[in-house]
């Protein structure tokens, strides 16, 4: 998926608060990480920078 300049620009900017309100939660690092992760992938999917199952696909062969 490849979605407008503008709407990279705010799902960016969303991302940032995402990011700060989870990092304030007092969660578990590893909870944090999985929070945080799971969040910029999508992000990056909709910039066209991710294809969900590539890295197990590349694991598994």
């Amino acid at each position: 998926m490849k979605v407008s300049p503008e709407l990279m620009k705010h799902l960016n900017e969303l991302l940032d608060t995402y990011t700060q309100e989870v990092k304030s939660a007092g969660l578990k690092p590893s909870t944090e990480k999985t929070y945080l992760l799971h969040a910029d992938h999508f992000v990056r999917w909709c910039n066209g920078d991710f294809v969900p199952g590539t890295t197990l696909k590349k694991n598994n062969k």
